[in-house]
């Protein structure tokens, strides 16, 4: 690494960054773009568990990051090399041992005449942050009275805040919408609405351990996001053979309180991109399509922006 020059202080020797290490668990590292030669502080094989002394391959490192932070450091990488830039980002790894980290890494690019010829930087591990972060993140987005998700975690699906990668994994989008819940209301009590959503919040996330997400996104609307649902009519199937399920009637203070919705789908073609706006209309448009009948059922598009198709849900 050298000596550095900080201000007018003089020089510093790495005996100092040594010591500023090991205050936090980070290190440095550096990578001939030629050969992919690592070179790497000891900082770096506590992070990742590896025994100091053993020069790292970047292939073996590359298979102990999960596959979602493996292809975005690809990705981010091959970006930074073409543009001679950097990067930062936060990836998870799993370590020899089995234990799950995650780390943030900050890179920057050497080259000359326009080209890249070495990517060196910062890897940090957040583990401990991650977690008190995520625990923040998942109590300001979970529906008190249902426990899946509420309206904020369904608008970060919405932004695109959850990054591309995991936006290009959004195969459909299926909005649920309770027919009849004022008037089940008004002859029940609330607190007899309330069993029924959280009941029906519940059944939905049993019934699609895959999904994305589960949200409930408005008083009597839910929404479930499919990473993978093949067909309009596979995904449309699954639902329809399901919806027995999830509308059994709730229990409650000795009656059993009926459930009736509408069901809106919209599934994103094969190998195409993934637009969080575009889909939602479109569920949405169906959803609306399906209660403009007046009865249970369910309604999907048929592509993006074409009038859906209508299939009633009983029987």
């Amino acid at each position: 690494m050298g000596r550095a020059r900080l201000g007018d202080g003089g020089l510093y020797s790495m005996e100092l960054y040594d010591q500023a290490a090991s205050l936090v668990p980070m290190g440095a590292w550096s990578c001939e773009l030629a050969s992919d030669r690592l070179s790497w502080t000891d900082g770096m094989f506590d992070i990742f568990g590896l025994s100091i002394g053993h020069p790292p391959e970047r292939r073996a490192i590359l298979e102990l990051y999960d596959e979602e932070s493996r292809e975005l450091l690809e990705r981010k990488r091959s970006k930074a090399i073409e543009t001679c830039s950097g990067f930062t980002m936060d990836a998870g790894i799993i370590r020899p041992d089995g234990d799950k980290r995650w780390i943030r890494i900050t890179a920057a690019t050497r080259g000359s005449s326009g080209r890249a010829h070495t990517l060196y930087g910062m890897k940090q591990d957040i583990t401990e942050d991650r977690a008190r972060w995520e625990a923040l993140r998942a109590q300001a987005e979970c529906d008190p009275l249902t426990g899946i998700a509420n309206r904020v975690g369904f608008q970060r699906f919405l932004d695109g805040v959850d990054g591309q990668a995991a936006g290009d994994r959004c195969g459909a989008l299926i909005l649920f919408d309770m027919d009849n819940f004022k008037r089940l209301n008004d002859r029940w009590g609330h607190a007899a609405g309330d069993a029924c959503l959280a009941a029906f919040g519940e059944r939905l996330r049993r019934a699609f351990p895959q999904a994305r997400l589960v949200s409930r996104i408005g008083g009597d609307e839910f929404a479930v996001l499919l990473p993978d649902a093949g067909s309009h009519g596979e995904a449309e199937d699954a639902v329809h053979s399901l919806m027995g399920a999830l509308l059994r009637p709730v229990a409650w203070n000795g009656d059993f309180l009926p459930l009736d919705v509408s069901v809106g789908i919209a599934v994103t073609a094969p190998g195409a991109p993934c637009d969080p706006q575009r889909l939602y209309g479109s569920a949405d448009e169906a959803l609306y399509n399906a209660k403009a009948t007046g009865s249970t059922a369910l309604a999907r598009a048929r592509r993006i922006g074409r009038r859906p198709t209508l299939r009633s849900l009983h029987g």
